[in-house]
C-alpha cells in the first residue's frame, strides 16, 4: 500500500543531523510543539465516534502518515455527517505533510490541483483526498497565493500548521478534525456547540469568505437545507449582495456544487433557499422565470420532489434526468419562438434543444455526457403522441425509453399533458401482444376520424375562399 520515502545520499552522521532539524521544524510549523491557540479536545466518551466508523482507506492514510511521524486527521464532512448520526459519503484527511511527501509514501496516488495542491489516494474503489495544513496569509508577492480582482483565491499553495488550516476552512462545522488513533476529535472554532444548536457558522469575516471562495454561497444553502441547519444572521447578510459573484466562478466547479445541491436528497429544500437568498438567478438559464411559472414550477418541483424520495430510498438517480426536467420548459418556450417563425415542427424541436443548451453551456457546463443523454430524453417526448402502427414498439426498445417515460409521466403528473396518455403507455408495457394489438387499432380509428374530418373542414374552407 506504501513505499518507504526516499531518502538523499549522504554521509550517515550529516544526514542524521539534517534529517532530525527538518523534524523539528516540520513540528513547529505545524503546531505540533508551538501552537498559535489551543483547541478544544473532545474524548470518545463525549462524542461517541469509534474509529471502525472511519472508512478503511481513510484509517490506512491516517495509521500510514502517522507511523512516519506525520500529523493527520480525518477532517471535514465527514466528521460533521458523523455526529449528525449520518454515514459520509467520503473522507478526506488533514497532514502537516507536503503533498510530495504524501505522494512518496503511495503508490497508488497522484498530486491534483492548481488552485488547491492535494493528493487523491487510491484504495480499491475508494479515494481518500489528502490535503496539507494551509497556512494563514502570504506576502503580496508571494507566487504560492494569488487572488482576482474581486478576493477569489486563485492559486494557494501555502502550508502552515493545523491552527491556521482550521481558521482557513470555510464554516466552524467543516473545521474538526478527528484523529482515529486517540478517537479525539480537536475543534478549534466551537463547530460541536454549533452542531447541537443546528447553526451553520462562517469562520472568520463572512463577507471576505465568500469573495475567496463564491461557491460557498451555494455550499451554506445547501448544508443548511441538507442538515437541517440555520445560517446564522452574520454569516446570512452578505449572500444576497455578493450572488454575482458566481459568475467569475469556472462552470466546471459551479456544475459539481449545483450536482451536490440536487442531488443532496433535499432539492426541494435548496431551491426553495436558493431562491429566498437570491442565488438562483442564472445558475441554469432563467430557472428564475421558471419558477414563476405555474405550469414550470410544478414540473420542476415534482422532478425535484421524485428526486429526493429515491436518494433517500436509496434508489439510483440520473443526473442528465434531473437537469434536463430543469430546463425542459426552456426548451418549450424556445420550440415555440421558432415554430413562430415558419420553422416545421420537428425541425423547430431540435433547434430549440440546441439552443437551450448552448445558452446553459455560457453559465452552468453540462458534461457532454449529461448533455447527450438529456437530448435523447426530451427527443422521445414528441414520439409518446404517436400511437399507431409499429411505432410504440419500435419504442419500448429504445435504450432510453424508461428515462422518457418516467419524463412523461411528470409532464402528466403536472398537468401539460393528458394523463391518458401516461396511462395508455403504463397499460402498453404491460400488455400481452393480443391487448397491445387491440389498443392499436382503437387509438388508430378516432385519429383516421379526425383526419377525415379536418380534411372536409379544409376543402369546405378552400370553397369559400373560392366563392367569395
Amino acid at each position: 500500500m506504501y513505499n518507504s520515502v526516499s531518502k538523499p545520499a549522504a554521509k550517515p552522521g550529516v544526514y542524521l543531523t539534517e534529517l532530525m532539524i527538518t523534524k523539528f521544524l516540520g513540528r513547529v510549523f505545524s503546531g505540533r510543539i508551538f501552537k498559535g491557540g489551543q483547541p478544544k479536545i473532545i474524548p470518545f466518551g463525549s462524542h461517541g465516534i469509534a474509529r471502525e466508523r472511519i472508512s478503511r482507506c481513510a484509517l490506512t492514510v491516517t495509521q500510514t502518515l502517522q507511523r512516519h511521524e506525520f500529523a493527520a486527521f480525518v477532517v471535514g464532512g465527514a466528521v460533521r455527517d458523523l455526529l449528525l448520526g449520518r454515514e459520509p459519503k467520503d473522507f478526506d484527511v488533514a497532514t502537516d505533510a507536503t503533498p510530495e511527501e504524501v505522494r512518496r509514501l503511495f503508490r497508488r496516488s497522484r498530486i491534483i490541483g492548481r488552485r488547491f495542491r492535494l493528493v487523491h489516494v487510491m484504495c480499491g474503489p475508494e479515494t481518500v483526498e489528502v490535503s496539507t495544513f494551509r497556512g494563514g496569509d502570504a506576502a503580496e508577492d508571494d507566487e504560492t497565493r494569488r487572488s482576482d480582482e474581486h478576493g477569489r483565491i486563485l492559486r494557494d499553495n501555502v502550508f502552515g500548521n493545523q491552527k491556521q488550516d482550521a481558521t482557513r476552512r470555510d464554516f466552524t462545522i467543516n473545521a474538526l478534525f478527528y484523529d482515529p488513533a486517540s478517537q479525539e476529535i480537536w475543534d478549534y472554532h466551537d463547530g460541536v456547540d454549533d452542531l447541537r444548536k443546528r447553526r451553520l457558522r462562517m469562520i472568520g469575516n463572512p463577507e471576505k469568505r465568500y469573495r475567496e471562495d463564491p461557491v460557498r454561497l451555494l455550499r451554506a444553502v445547501r448544508l443548511a437545507a441538507s442538515r437541517g441547519l440555520e445560517i446564522d444572521a452574520r454569516s446570512r447578510k452578505p449572500i444576497r449582495a455578493l450572488a454575482d459573484l458566481l459568475a467569475n466562478v469556472p462552470t466546471s466547479r459551479l456544475f459539481d456544487e449545483m450536482l451536490k445541491l440536487l442531488l443532496s436528497g433535499h432539492a426541494v429544500e435548496c431551491v426553495t433557499k436558493l431562491r429566498r437568498e437570491g442565488l438562483h438567478h442564472g445558475l441554469l438559464p432563467l430557472l428564475d422565470v421558471i419558477l414563476e411559472q405555474p405550469l414550470g414550477e410544478r414540473f420542476v418541483m415534482l422532478a425535484l420532489k421524485t428526486t429526493d424520495e429515491r436518494i433517500r430510498a436509496e434508489k439510483p438517480v440520473s443526473p442528465a434526468f434531473l437537469f434536463a426536467a430543469l430546463l425542459w420548459h426552456e426548451v418549450l418556450a424556445a420550440w415555440k419562438s421558432i415554430e413562430a417563425k415558419g420553422v416545421p415542427t420537428i425541425p423547430a424541436f431540435y433547434q430549440a434543444m440546441e439552443q437551450v443548451m448552448q445558452v446553459q453551456a455560457e453559465k452552468l457546463a453540462i458534461p457532454r455526457r449529461f448533455g447527450a443523454e438529456m437530448k435523447e430524453i426530451w427527443a422521445l417526448q414528441p414520439r409518446f403522441l404517436q400511437r399507431a402502427g409499429r411505432r410504440p414498439y419500435r419504442l419500448l426498445e429504445h435504450p432510453r425509453f424508461r428515462a422518457g417515460y418516467d419524463f412523461l409521466l411528470l409532464r402528466c403528473e403536472s398537468g401539460e399533458v393528458n394523463p391518458d396518455v401516461g396511462g395508455w403507455w403504463t397499460r402498453f408495457q404491460r400488455a400481452g401482444q393480443a391487448e397491445r394489438e387491440q389498443m392499436l387499432l382503437q387509438d388508430t380509428e378516432p385519429k383516421k376520424r379526425r383526419r377525415r374530418r379536418r380534411r372536409k373542414e379544409r376543402s369546405e374552407s378552400e370553397a369559400m375562399k373560392a366563392e367569395g
